[in-house]
């Protein structure tokens, strides 16, 4: 009912009047960019052409954590304020310098995603819609080997980001420990991710499973400030997202401007920075200022790939001690260990 009034008010205010498309000039082609005086972001009046130099500006920083990878499209065309959808497959009028790589999905299908390789890409993308950018964490050349372990803190409703900055310094304590160098990153909403460059020759599901240790860890370590359950109603504090590592499943890349009121950014942090950052400040208007003055933290991301042997030797002591796997998204085939696909309540109701 609200979405039908929403769009039943949206309908009855009076359009914006369409300008001139603009050609913009990105990596030696011609980028048409129509209507770019559309308003995306209306709190704050920013326009998709606001959204395209952004882009065109922070060009080094955001494709370091896009090249070579396969990459979603969620599309916002009516901006932050309309309802977005998620384009998996180039259309096949797209031009035919764009960069593809044909994905397989866990149900078999196949779809050929874009691969934003410079600003050309990013502005093309922008035309369409495109806000965020949600990359796979494989390279083309190997699309079934990730080469990045991704961390995605999530705070439950009503936990404070300091408490988040907490858990991220925790996860850097299992890290380091474990031979793993972590880039943290502000999610761009009320998290933060940290990454880490992995040697591309584990299987998604051997990457998940040293997630999933990584998380049960950090959990063991910091009892109801953070938690590896996959059931809202057993969460405490933080959940590490373990899952955001099985097939297919994406996060917003570093300097992706999210698709939120305040135009907020998903941006790279130092160490240092993790326990005061405010998100709020990091914003499509602050954070090109901020690379020219303090450069891309994670800029030698590229130059740290380490293997997960340790990690999943701590998994394999989980399962020894009665750890077996822990939920998958409801997508995936059952998997052989996995604890049963039912809240607790229900499981609970179900046995009385």
């Amino acid at each position: 009912m609200a979405a039908r009034q929403q769009r039943r008010r949206q309908s009855q205010e009076p359009k914006q009047k369409k300008q001139e498309p603009a050609v913009v000039q990105a990596s030696g082609h011609e980028v048409r960019v129509s209507n770019p005086g559309k308003v995306f972001f209306p709190a704050l009046g920013l326009t998709k052409m606001d959204l395209v130099d952004y882009y065109l500006e922070c060009e080094a920083a955001v494709v370091r954590h896009l090249r070579e990878r396969p990459t979603v499209m969620k599309r916002w065309v009516d901006g932050v304020d309309g309802d977005p959808f998620f384009q998996k497959r180039v259309p096949d009028s797209a031009p035919e310098w764009i960069q593809t790589a044909t994905v397989t999905f866990p149900s078999g299908r196949h779809a050929r995603e874009l691969v934003p390789n410079d600003a050309a890409h990013l502005v093309w993308a922008v035309n369409l819609g495109v806000i965020d950018w949600n990359p796979w964490p494989v390279r083309r050349s190997d699309l079934d080997h990730p080469d990045e372990l991704r961390v995605d803190l999530d705070p439950r409703p009503g936990v404070p980001f300091a408490e988040v900055s907490e858990v991220a310094l925790g996860v850097r304590e299992v890290l380091d420990e474990h031979g793993l160098l972590g880039f943290p990153k502000t999610s761009g909403s009320g998290g933060i991710h940290v990454l880490v460059r992995v040697e591309p020759v584990q299987s998604f599901e051997e990457v998940r499973r040293a997630a999933l240790a990584l998380a049960r860890e950090v959990e063991r370590r910091m009892p109801g400030r953070a938690t590896s359950r996959w059931w809202k109603e057993e969460r405490e504090g933080v959940f590490i997202d373990y899952n955001q590592n099985a097939r297919d499943r994406t996060v917003a890349s570093a300097y992706s401007v999210r698709a939120v009121p305040d135009a907020r950014v998903s941006c790279a942090l130092d160490w240092d920075e993790v326990k005061d950052v405010e998100p709020a400040e990091l914003t499509l208007q602050t954070v090109p200022a901020r690379l020219r003055e303090r450069g891309d933290p994670s800029a030698g991301i590229d130059e740290h790939p380490a293997r997960l042997d340790a990690l999943l030797e701590l998994a394999a002591r989980d399962e020894r001690e009665g750890l077996g796997d822990a939920p998958w998204p409801p997508h995936f085939r059952k998997r052989s260990g996995e604890a049963p696909r039912v809240q607790p309540s229900r499981a609970r109701k179900g046995r009385a």
